[in-house]
């Protein structure tokens, strides 16, 4: 359906649907023009007896002058945008092109503007990455570090506690490598989608029973990190009991997993998250949500929460037993659901953050 007068334009897209000042418009007025100052001049040579050498000049000039004038007017923008693209190419995203014109060279600029707010969206992320990596890896590396000088200088026995606290730094950092290879995978879309209905009870039943048994013993060895709380209590309810799904279970496995793990670090001590599974209006499609009780999060912060290594704005917003996380599990939640065709968002909620997963199920049939 087509927007009103007023609806905005895409890249390329001409104003109003029309180029009521193309640039063939522009050329074919300039020869019309032309010939019209060319047979006005003959016609007054012709009645007050001008010689024909003199209309000719005055003819000339004065179409040279009008093809001089729209000639600057379509070469100017091209030398903006040359000197634009050419920012653009030494990395100078700041630079921009006038957007003044109501044709194809008008629709050229935006399209060029567009870009370079891409490129420099784009830049601005992998300067972010980088520095995030840099930082998350640096931690359990200088833990590390520090652990085994210790014990190299003697100032510390190789005892299984000083083990127990080295392994819980490298296992922090396999972790983070590990997530890091999950995002790049789903990043270039190497993980292929296998779809298979399954039951939504037990399919969920057994991925909080896995997030309770990771957690107590990761809680029992000291290794801190994913959810090593034992005190927040997990609950499910699927309705109707019968529920099936058709999705891939390894990759909504790593959505609810990251999901319950984001909704155990910020809860309250002993406090209570939901896990709701609803049929979707399609066959086979499901409704996900997950609920805390915890602070919640700004509705400010709500386009940011799927940002990697964003780690919210809530004040000490993790409870005891975590150690804040990497801030990739929820872009790695948004990238799964992505590759389903499905959505993923921060939903209203009287207490606490309220996480709505939609799943579209198996695709409809053309008639």
């Amino acid at each position: 359906m087509s927007g009103g007068p007023d609806a905005p334009r895409g890249p390329g897209e001409p104003w109003g649907g029309v180029r009521p000042f193309s640039i063939k418009t522009k050329l074919g007025a300039l020869v019309v023009i032309s010939v019209l100052i060319t047979t006005g001049l003959m016609m007054i040579a012709m009645r007050t007896e001008t010689e024909l050498r003199f209309i000719t000049v005055f003819s000339m000039i004065a179409t040279l002058l009008i093809t001089q004038f729209v000639a600057h007017s379509l070469t100017a923008p091209l030398d903006e945008m040359n000197t634009v693209a050419r920012s653009i190419s030494h990395g100078d995203y700041t630079r921009r092109v006038s957007e003044n014109r109501r044709d194809e060279l008008g629709n050229l600029a935006q399209t060029i503007n567009v870009m370079a707010d891409e490129l420099e969206a784009q830049d601005r992320q992998r300067k972010e990455l980088v520095a995030n990596v840099s930082h998350e890896l640096r931690t359990p590396i200088a833990g590390l570090r520090a652990v085994l000088e210790n014990v190299v200088d003697g100032i510390a026995e190789a005892d299984p506690e000083t083990m127990r606290t080295a392994l819980k730094q490298t296992e922090r950092l396999g972790r983070l490598v590990e997530t890091l290879l999950d995002l790049s995978r789903l990043d270039n879309g190497v993980v292929p989608l296998r779809k298979r209905r399954f039951e939504v009870w037990p399919y969920l039943s057994g991925v909080l029973k896995e997030a309770n048994m990771v957690a107590s013993a990761r809680a029992t060895m000291g290794s801190g990190g994913s959810h090593t709380r034992t005190d927040v209590h997990l609950h499910l309810d699927v309705s109707p009991p019968e529920l099936t799904a058709h999705a891939d279970p390894e990759r909504i496995h790593q959505v609810v997993a990251n999901l319950i793990d984001n909704a155990v670090k910020h809860s309250p001590p002993h406090g209570r998250v939901t896990v709701k599974a609803r049929r979707g209006p399609l066959p086979e499609s499901l409704r996900l949500e997950v609920l805390d009780e915890g602070p919640g999060i700004p509705r400010s912060e709500w386009h940011r929460v799927f940002e990697r290594f964003n780690r919210g704005a809530v004040r000490r917003p993790h409870g005891p037993g975590s150690d804040g996380g990497t801030g990739l599990g929820l872009a790695i939640a948004r990238w799964a659901v992505d590759l389903h065709g499905g959505r993923i968002g921060v939903a209203e909620s009287e207490r606490g953050c309220r996480i709505l997963v939609t799943l579209p199920g198996e695709p409809s049939l053309p008639s």
